[in-house]
């Protein structure tokens, strides 16, 4: 047990240097081994490319015959944009296979394990699952439930103010805390706000991280008050961007000059509070392709968002400093819950020291 760990974290951290190129598809590494030295090693690197094992398998060549290979998902056992891996394996003469977790999708798991199990190789399953689940927590969500993973991120002080009550609020973390937004900015598909956000800050919303890239914005703006000037709208080179309204926003002219720049324009019945059903525009980004979100939007589209239960996990940056005062802004507004019994709890919780502020992450306890 202690080998296969040893050689299964390896193959996680291959895995884990796919992350933001390969969205939709999982984070997955493999390493084949031989006479307890390493004869290939591979991992996914961008979405349609060969997949993790093909590349650890091509660098064995044939010395892979008889040999072990571990690999962070289950092989996939259909044809997509690649040939089936595990038929791959078969061809390649590997003696045994030890994999981390089984495939999420409930149309294919278990397949890929049969097909090695039902050519005499001898399969292991279960080695360090937990950690490679966590890998693939957005992977998880999206081939199971057809909708984004969702990260709510907030930055502010030790009182949970956002904004001073005059608006100021650049900035209220440090550069050390920034520059880690920016790294889930580009590791996630998307990134929305609300429209208030857009009109008081005209943000870009793009990644500025060498060589990354700018995660499709989605603005939730259920009247179409977007100004037509927004910095946003400049990026549509680079990008998609979304605009989420009501059918009720009455603004036909507004929608067609933003279908003439490019925007993806999208209407929905409004809900009880004459806003966008965030559950009904879950379901559209993710069947656009959309994996993952990273929120960051004001304090009335958090509550929003929590409230409609679209949320995943939550990123809190914490700053040491205390704003005070009634009418600063809050990180969560919105009416708040009325009872104890209604409050959002978070679970498995992470404490992380980011430059002078404090990460708090946890996942919305279900």
């Amino acid at each position: 047990m202690g080998d296969y760990n040893f050689y299964m974290e390896k193959a996680l951290k291959l895995a884990e240097r796919g992350e933001g190129k390969v969205n939709p598809n999982p984070k997955v590494g493999a390493i084949v081994v031989k006479n307890n030295k390493i004869i290939g090693e591979g991992y996914h690197k961008y979405f349609g490319g060969s997949h993790a094992e093909v590349y650890a398998l091509r660098e064995a060549g044939e010395e892979a015959k008889g040999a072990t290979i571990y690999v962070t998902l289950e092989p996939c056992s259909h044809y997509g944009k690649t040939p089936p891996c595990a038929e791959y394996i078969v061809k390649m003469g590997i003696s045994k296979a030890i994999i981390a977790m089984k495939d999420p999708n409930p149309l294919v798991e278990g397949r890929g394990i049969d097909i090695l199990k039902q050519n005499g190789i001898e399969v292991v399953t279960g080695i360090m699952e937990k950690e490679s689940k966590k890998l693939n927590e957005v992977f998880i969500k999206y081939i199971t439930k057809k909708k984004p993973f969702v990260v709510l991120k907030t930055a502010s002080t030790l009182d949970g103010k956002i904004a001073t009550r005059t608006g100021e609020s650049k900035w209220i973390t440090g550069e050390e805390a920034r520059h880690k937004v920016q790294q889930i900015r580009n590791d996630l598909s998307g990134i929305m706000v609300g429209i208030d956000t857009v009109i008081k800050d005209n943000p870009l919303l793009t990644t500025r991280i060498e060589g990354g890239r700018s995660p499709k914005a989605i603005i939730v703006d259920s009247n179409l008050r977007i100004p037509l000037e927004s910095k946003i709208l400049e990026t549509l080179n680079k990008r998609a961007i979304y605009i989420a309204a009501t059918k009720k926003h009455k603004n036909p002219s507004k929608k067609n000059a933003l279908e003439n720049l490019g925007v993806k324009v999208l209407e929905f019945e409004e809900n009880e509070e004459g806003k966008v059903p965030l559950n009904e525009l879950m379901q559209y980004l993710g069947s656009e392709g959309v994996d993952s979100i990273l929120l960051e939007g004001g304090s009335t589209l958090n509550f929003s968002a929590l409230k409609e239960g679209i949320v995943d996990k939550v990123m809190c940056f914490i700053a040491p400093k205390i704003m005070g005062g009634q009418n600063s802004k809050n990180m969560i507004g919105g009416n708040g819950v009325e009872s104890l019994k209604d409050i959002f709890k978070l679970e498995n919780l992470k404490f992380e020291k980011v430059g002078q502020d404090i990460l708090v992450e946890g996942y919305i306890y279900d």
